[in-house]
């Protein structure tokens, strides 16, 4: 069907995807060959019939409609398989909460990530990236994604905790959260939890990375309360659990479940980005040798990036948000109906569960003309469309748009700059671009590449002006 709309009120289309798994529905489509089910949905309507397992669900395929739905989130609330099967992980935080505790615990936790407060952070994300470059010998090979998820996960731990973890347990948090994030997919798209009980390799995998994530951030919070007051994500739940002013006292498990929450959403979906970026980078030399004089220029005798930097580092920024665009780590979302309603002119009953891909909006061509091409100049300055910008949703959009996306980019522009100005990654020998495997995120998992010094520029212009104040970056979309 094509999407059909007129200068004074839109016509949506909808349709049905038709199944070829009766018991299981669309889940091994999706498990499969998930960007090429994505890719087929938009031919069938603006709003599509799956199925999951037994259970129908709502493919939302216009950035529209997604922004009709993640805009009323007491219809189109939290929920659905993705957020069902994410509540026996992170329990009830701030990701996977229903509406109404969503206010307060937002309120709780912002004042960590606002913009104002960013710029504190500077310093721990360079130092973090540097001590990766340090590891990153020229003419030798390096684990790209494993080394992003160390620096991520370096990262958000010291946002969350400080110096709470040592190298030893940060690097086992590490290789918790990657076995949990990719135990988490299959979960969500086969809901049958009769499969997931059986003595399997991967089902032993999944169930030692959680319980083992959830004792290392128990003994964390036990030993901090046996301490001193820290200024970190921490100290400020633990004061929460005193009831001091006026706000009602959070319980123990809130906290454990917001830290849960902080350290899966901050260190892979960051990690993913990177090592992504990386990737694109050395398939597309243009683009990097930009980048690479955007830093010779910004970064004079190779120093490391500081907050007064952020404004020069243009053309870092567009690597980023055209990384975000092409290869969104998250990619997948799901929402359930509250109550009876109409989308798209589309009866949904209570429960209904619609999803949303940001992958999908990200790679629609009537959205970014070419949307395979890797081109970070769709984000300059003054360049983007408003329809870019509302299609554009690597962090979703409305009241519950990510807590941190500002920080998220801050940190990616920063670690990129900092490793980038520094050393060159080359792809190996052979190496073949293929889909990404599915998980609750997408992207590079096992990335490798061949690292080499890089000689800096002296003297060179800067590629591009530093943006204005009235210039918005993606993630506010």
């Amino acid at each position: 069907m094509s999407r059909a709309v007129s200068e004074q009120k839109r016509t949506w289309t909808t349709g049905t995807a038709p199944g070829i798994f009766p018991l299981l529905g669309h889940g091994i489509a999706f498990y499969r060959r998930p960007l090429a089910f994505l890719n087929s949905l938009p031919a069938h309507g603006d709003l599509v019939e799956i199925r999951l397992g037994p259970q129908r669900a709502w493919m939302v395929c216009h950035p529209e409609l997604a922004h009709e739905v993640l805009m009323d989130p007491h219809t189109f609330d939290k929920g659905g398989p993705l957020y069902d099967r994410l509540g026996k992980l992170m329990g009830d935080g701030l990701v996977t909460c229903r509406q109404p505790a969503h206010r307060d615990k937002r309120r709780l936790l912002q004042p960590a990530f606002r913009p104002s407060h960013v710029a504190v952070y500077t310093d721990l994300i360079t130092e973090e990236a540097d001590a990766v470059c340090a590891t990153w010998q020229a003419g030798r090979t390096v684990p790209v994604t494993e080394a992003m998820m160390g620096l991520t996960t370096r990262v958000i731990s010291r946002v969350l905790l400080s110096d709470s973890l040592d190298d030893t347990t940060a690097a086992e948090v590490r290789d918790c959260l990657t076995d949990v994030v990719r135990g988490l997919f299959v979960r969500t798209v086969v809901p049958i939890d009769a499969l997931f009980r059986l003595p399997t390799p991967a089902n032993r995998r999944y169930r030692r990375a959680l319980a083992r994530l959830h004792a290392i951030i128990g003994t964390v919070i036990a030993e901090r309360r046996r301490g001193a007051d820290r200024d970190d994500v921490l100290g400020t739940l633990l004061a929460a659990t005193r009831g001091d002013g006026e706000a009602k006292a959070i319980t123990g498990q809130e906290v454990h479940d917001h830290l849960i929450t902080l350290l899966l959403t901050g260190a892979e979906t960051q990690a993913l980005s990177l090592a992504a970026a990386f990737s694109l980078l050395a398939r597309h030399p243009e683009a990097e040798r930009r980048l690479h004089a955007e830093l010779d220029s910004v970064l004079a005798e190779g120093r490391r990036p500081g907050p007064d930097d952020l404004p020069h580092l243009v053309y870092t920024r567009c690597v980023v948000s055209e990384t975000l665009r092409h290869s969104s780590p998250g990619w997948l979302f799901t929402r359930v109906a509250t109550r009876d309603t109409e989308l798209a002119g589309c009866r949904l009953p209570a429960g209904a569960a619609v999803l949303y891909s940001p992958y999908l909006l990200h790679h629609d061509p009537a959205s970014f003309p070419d949307p395979e091409r890797f081109d970070p100049d769709r984000w300059l300055p003054g360049r983007p469309t408003v329809g870019q910008r509302r299609a554009m949703m690597p962090f979703s959009a409305g009241g519950r748009k990510c807590l941190g996306d500002e920080f998220a980019m801050v940190e990616a522009v920063l670690a990129l700059a900092t490793l980038a100005g520094r050393r060159r990654l080359r792809h190996l020998p052979g190496y073949v671009e293929r889909p990404p495997r599915p998980g609750i995120t997408m992207g590079p998992r096992a990335l490798v590449m061949a690292c080499e010094a890089r000689a800096r520029a002296t003297g060179a212009p800067r590629p591009s002006e530093p943006r204005t104040a009235g210039d918005h970056h993606v993630g506010n979309a």
